[in-house]
């Protein structure tokens, strides 16, 4: 997250520093983003450890390296460091960071559970650690919030298709994420659906800029998405979710390079 963030910073916000790491403010807004994302983890794996015990045994930390009393207060303390920083930046960045600290509070005890309103939240929340950049710096700058609708697709539908790869664990604790909630067909129908708007509103915001090397860099991950659509179409095992999702975190890899050619 926070190499993401200073990709954009220095090379999608006009007039950024040489020095980049000179930057104390922007210094201290990704630290605030990194602190509260670290809490968010922590307080997700608090209120998961049952589930995680049956999904993925060999990552549960929570209740057996960590008490749950200590993840609580460290949650708390990393949470409450993020909130604090904003105030050195401006009454924006507080709102953001404050908004961000309690709903991911709701999202892991609450919204998780529930259909496609989790998946939701996270990808908003992905979306908003770019968009805040331009927030700060440049509120009119497209082209970052063209990488915050990237960010923002790309996360929701692997947020889903995690939920696909979990179900035994997420069924097994009366969870109802969009998979047990509708099965898998009706789940696939509603990526598709994604996908072709995440295209649709990407290339409305692409006319609207001449950068022919932004066109090529979207244009190379349109290639991995219809490889990442074919075998959505044919998954049907965990395993197959499993490689879905780890396509996933291949094209957001290259989507966050891609900014170096833009």
């Amino acid at each position: 997250m926070a190499f993401s963030q200073y990709l954009v910073r220095y090379f999608l916000v006009e007039n950024a520093e040489n020095s980049i790491f000179k930057d104390w403010e922007f210094l201290i807004l990704v630290l605030s983003t990194v602190l509260i994302a670290a809490g968010g983890y922590i307080i997700n794996d608090y209120f998961d450890v049952k589930i995680d015990q049956i999904n993925k045994p060999d990552e549960v930390f929570v209740g057996r390296i960590i008490k749950r009393r200590y993840a609580l207060l460290i949650h708390q303390i990393l949470s409450g460091m993020g909130v604090v920083l904003g105030l050195f930046l401006s009454w924006k960045i507080l709102l953001v960071n404050s908004f961000s600290v309690t709903i991911l509070w709701f999202y892991a005890s609450i919204f998780k559970k529930k259909p496609f309103s989790g998946n939701l939240i996270v990808a908003f929340l992905t979306a908003l650690s770019i968009s805040e950049i331009a927030l700060y710096y440049e509120p009119g700058r497209i082209i970052i919030h063209i990488y915050a609708l990237f960010a923002f697709f790309i996360n929701l539908i692997r947020e889903i298709i995690k939920d696909m790869e979990d179900m035994k664990g997420d069924a097994a604790h009366g969870s109802k994420t969009l998979p047990i909630f509708l099965g898998i067909r009706k789940t696939k129908n509603i990526i598709y659906s994604l996908l072709v708007l995440f295209v649709a509103l990407v290339l409305i915001l692409l006319a609207k800029l001449s950068n022919f090397n932004l066109w090529l860099c979207f244009g190379i991950l349109g290639l991995l998405l219809l490889l990442m659509l074919y075998k959505l179409i044919l998954a049907d095992r965990k395993k197959h979710f499993a490689e879905l999702s780890r396509i996933c975190k291949i094209i957001m890899l290259l989507g966050v390079a891609s900014i170096v050619f833009v």
